[in-house]
């Protein structure tokens, strides 16, 4: 089971689904300043796996990447990457490593989405079960199988991405909130300043007392 350590969850994208077959696992999750966290997946020899992430929000959107066997030897690793994926065959029987690391920015927390496939896809049922030449229904069936699979994928990435546009406007958003703020505080005291100087030019000033000698 791919199981985290020392991660705060925000949003879990469900997103599993199990069967003798293949695993595959989906979640985002928050990713602190200064902090690393790293998750586990047993996976047995010969196996393919497929790891994709994507940082969908947080300061210049990049974190360290790094995946390792059951060895501790590092089979992938990328730096200050905002996006990846790789794809690998389990050499040997154990628990594999995936850490993601914001130690290099100190203040800006990370949104990273996760996606962790392990083992080939489920076959159709009676479709892709024989070996025999397709009809033209199961072709069409598979087909469509692939096509939604297709689908699935990009309405992931699309959500990523609209996660990403609003994680901005929001910024955006805020950056001229403050600013228009200060431009209003700025005008409203120009403008009191320019009150107090126009009354001093109009208040009438009291004579000096002279003492005048008589002739």
């Amino acid at each position: 089971m791919f199981s985290p350590k020392n991660s705060i969850f925000i949003v879990v994208i469900l997103v599993c689904f199990l069967t003798k077959f293949s695993h595959c696992v989906e979640f985002t999750f928050e990713l602190a300043d200064n902090s690393e966290d790293c998750f586990y997946e047993e996976i047995k020899r010969n196996v393919s796996a497929y790891l994709e992430f994507q940082v969908s929000a947080g300061g210049q959107l990049d974190v360290d990447v790094t995946l390792k066997d059951p060895q501790n030897r590092i089979i992938y690793e990328q730096s200050r990457s905002t996006f990846d994926s790789h794809q690998f065959t389990a050499e040997t029987t154990g628990v594999y490593t995936a850490c993601f690391s914001n130690k290099f920015s100190s203040f800006a927390h990370k949104f990273v989405y996760v996606d962790f496939q392990v083992g080939d896809e489920a076959p159709l049922p009676g479709i892709d079960e024989h070996a025999t030449v397709l009809t033209q229904m199961e072709a069409s069936s598979q087909s469509i199988h692939k096509s939604l699979n297709e689908i699935l994928d990009a309405q992931t990435h699309h959500r990523l991405r609209e996660a990403q546009g609003r994680k901005r406007a929001e910024e955006l958003n805020e950056r001229v909130w403050w600013y228009s703020s200060l431009e209003t505080a700025a005008v409203l005291l120009i403008a009191i300043g320019q009150i107090f100087v126009l009354r001093n030019f109009f208040t009438d000033r009291k004579p000096s007392q002279a003492h005048y000698s008589r002739m």
